[in-house]
């Protein structure tokens, strides 16, 4: 079978590009997978792509027509802010929101490959796809989303702002759509009408030991966006938490645009001796292997790779309850749950387990529930959706 996954960008860090790969790998070993990309550089290295069969063609949109530029923002900024999100409206928005030179550069490459299932990652990818589904020669055109209904439509600065009702009409042309949570399938089939299929993202590392116990760690890893993973309650519930365990640190590892304001954080707080923030690295098990808790603070995840790969390492974790972290992690014993952005409950979380805790019996059984996350078992249910 020949298969086709759109993505914007492939060559950069992030759990999407993570994953990709990894699914992209694994379903090379039976069938012919091409990634089709926009990136403007390639680095077969990054992911371990060197080291399969998964072959790649790029995509540059060219310049569009003036004219046509402003009819089609002229007609989305209408149907935003003015006109009602019903299926007529949409399906017109559907014509100018992905550029008419956009969708004919995109239709010629898609055919080109003969492909028998195309694969849009991510929500704008799905939408383009979605856009010419009508004259796509695959037998099925699906879509695959990386983030989380309440990111999409809910939070504060939603991604589809304004594309609900958009994306609700769009979206049903797909064959089939993909998310990562049974609490997205619900929201997509109570507030969507659409009726996508759950599959869980895979564990991406390969675990080279257990985690330190006894280090009185806490670690975090994730890029330094702008108000998602929450770095900065995380900081804030760590000083709360220090004046009573004074032997307690806490590594961050990541690297973004917030990183300034974190470093102000952990000065504000006059605690650089016991906050450490690291760079990305390709060796991230290293510090899964060094820290006794891991603890995730995030506002919204579509779902988080690095809960799991820290509970295969046999990191007890801390987690914001958002709706995927409550999914997973409720019922398990291999962690807690906080109130998401509540500062002091984090800091009572953090206290519970470095004093009231057992971190051993918790460690067991992230190992043991992680187990459901390799990639034999995610590939599997990847082949019944394809076919």
């Amino acid at each position: 079978m020949r298969i086709l996954f759109y993505c914007d960008t492939v060559f950069s860090f992030g759990g999407v590009q993570r994953v990709l790969a990894e699914i992209a790998k694994a379903l090379s070993k039976e069938h012919e997978v091409t990634i089709l990309t926009t990136d403007t550089h390639m680095d077969l290295s990054m992911y371990g792509y060197d080291r399969s069969s998964v072959r790649f063609d790029f995509l540059q949109f060219m310049n569009s027509p003036l004219m046509e530029n402003l009819i089609c923002k002229g007609y989305g900024f209408l149907y935003k802010y003015m006109l009602p999100h019903v299926s007529c409206t949409s399906a017109v928005y559907g014509r100018s929101f992905f550029l008419p030179v956009y969708k004919r550069q995109l239709v010629e490459k898609v055919n080109k490959g003969n492909y028998d299932v195309v694969i849009g990652v991510h929500a704008f990818c799905a939408l383009h796809l979605a856009s010419i589904r009508n004259k796509v020669h695959a037998g099925k055109v699906m879509g695959w989303m990386h983030n989380s209904y309440g990111a999409f439509f809910e939070k504060k600065h939603p991604y589809l702002s304004r594309l609900k009702g958009f994306f609700k009409y769009q979206m049903s042309v797909l064959d089939d759509i993909v998310v990562l949570s049974g609490a997205d399938k619900k929201k997509y089939e109570e507030c969507l009408k659409l009726s996508p299929k759950v599959i869980f993202n895979p564990l991406t590392v390969d675990v080279k030991g257990r985690a330190d116990l006894q280090s009185r760690q806490f670690l975090s890893v994730g890029r330094f966006s702008k108000g998602h993973k929450g770095f900065d309650l995380l900081i804030k519930a760590f000083a709360s938490f220090a004046g009573r365990h004074t032997s307690w640190k806490l590594h961050l590892v990541g690297e973004g645009p917030e990183e300034k304001l974190y470093r102000l954080l952990i000065a504000e707080y006059e605690l650089e001796d016991r906050i450490k923030i690291h760079p990305f690295t390709k060796d991230i098990y290293m510090h899964y292997l060094q820290n006794s808790v891991y603890v995730l603070a995030s506002r919204w995840e579509g779902m988080p790779l690095v809960l799991m790969e820290a509970m295969a390492y046999g990191l007890p974790v801390v987690a914001s309850d958002i709706p995927i972290c409550k999914e997973l992690l409720e019922g398990k014993g291999a962690g807690v749950l906080f109130k998401t952005e509540n500062v002091e409950d984090l800091a009572d979380s953090l206290s519970y387990m470095a004093t009231g805790a057992n971190l051993k019996s918790m460690s067991d059984k992230a190992v043991a529930y992680a187990e459901c996350f390799k990639m034999d078992r995610i590939i599997k249910q990847w082949e019944e959706i394809i076919n």
